[in-house]
């Protein structure tokens, strides 16, 4: 079961600074039971801590709480909607699944849980964009998480050569060629070839703990 955002989740999270709201998920549990069952603990106790026998509903919530222990970067993964051809009408989500595979030749990957609404664009998509989102764009990755009808209203962005949407503001892009598809467990594993990337100078943000922050440096 992979870390990615689920779409249409309403768990309780800190924003950077003190500001909570409500937003979906970052973690993503094999049901919504146990997705409610997360944010309703984390929220109530605060406790992040969690133990349960092996097959249990405790022990899969106790997983989901481990993994919420590695601290990732946050993106936003996007396209061009095949659905409406010769429309500028894009789809794109938040993601915190995205990785380097392979140097040579330069490959990524994400992944996408199949029961997402965007899933269908993103197997159709020969190229796409991710965006890499700097500290100060927490409200952005909750945008992107929420079931807004459109979820570039109001987002600055420009169309690159993938012809997706890149988001202003982000400290790194990549745009990307289809490489391969898998479905795996309850996601499909998506993997791109970068065509074009570049970077900006500034911070990434991070999500760790169902809450969003920044990397303050050890050494």
């Amino acid at each position: 079961m992979s870390r990615c955002w689920a779409e249409a989740v309403d768990v309780r999270i800190s924003a950077v600074g003190t500001a909570e709201r409500s937003a979906a998920a970052l973690i993503e549990p094999a049901s919504a039971t146990v997705r409610e069952h997360v944010g309703r603990y984390i929220w109530a106790t605060g406790d992040t801590t969690w133990s349960g026998a092996i097959g249990s509903r405790l022990d899969e919530l106790g997983w989901t709480l481990a993994l919420a222990e590695f601290a990732t970067g946050v993106t936003i993964i996007a396209t061009r909607d095949p659905a409406h051809p010769g429309v500028a009408r894009y789809v794109g989500f938040t993601a915190n699944s995205f990785n380097s595979v392979s140097l040579d030749p330069p490959l990524v990957s994400w992944c996408l849980s199949r029961d997402a609404n965007t899933l269908p664009a993103f197997e159709q998509c020969e190229r796409y964009a991710i965006s890499v989102l700097s500290v100060d764009q927490a409200g952005i990755a909750r945008r992107f998480a929420g079931t807004h009808a459109d979820r570039f209203e109001g987002v600055p962005f420009r169309l690159g050569w993938a012809d997706a949407p890149l988001i202003d503001g982000a400290v790194a892009w990549f745009e990307c060629r289809h490489f391969s598809r898998q479905p795996t467990g309850d996601h499909t594993l998506f993997v791109g070839e970068v065509v074009r990337c570049a970077r900006a100078q500034g911070a990434g943000l991070v999500f760790h703990h169902g809450r969003f922050g920044s990397v303050t440096p050890t050494d």
